[in-house]
């Protein structure tokens, strides 16, 4: 008489088949998440680098500012810029040097987490009267 031996199961059980896969969904699912955050933020950085070229651009359009101060505004590719003057007082009373405008340039944009903007400040020397105006 012969006796057969149990016969051994091979392969995986469904339960365990279920586990690897939900397993495997939960990192694909993170994966997807990790590289779609990363495309999100190479835009914001897209964004944030044309407002940052923009506001310069505004910046060297003048080399001096008219002493009526500089108040300007407009847009250009979906942003809006705005750019305004004040006096900056250094406390130096020289009649050599030129008197210091503070120019302010703030780019303003909005994006899918609300609206953004950008503020870009410099001083330039305020332009010299035109011959026969008053000071």
């Amino acid at each position: 008489m012969t006796v057969s031996s149990p016969r051994r199961q091979r392969g995986f059980s469904l339960l365990e088949l279920l586990v690897a896969f939900v397993i495997m969904a939960f990192s694909l699912a993170m994966l997807y998440e990790a590289s779609g955050g990363t495309v999100r933020s190479l835009g914001d950085t897209e964004q944030h680098l044309r407002a940052s070229m923009l506001a310069q651009s505004v910046l060297n359009s003048r080399d001096s500012v008219p002493q009526a101060g500089w108040n300007e505004a407009g847009r250009s590719a979906g942003l809006a810029w705005r750019v305004s003057s004040s006096p900056f007082v250094t406390g130096v009373d020289s009649s050599g040097a030129p008197p210091l405008q503070q120019v302010l340039v703030v780019v303003a944009w909005t994006d899918r987490r609300g609206p953004r903007q950008l503020e870009l400040s410099t001083l330039l020397p305020q332009a010299k009267p035109a011959t026969g105006q008053p000071r």
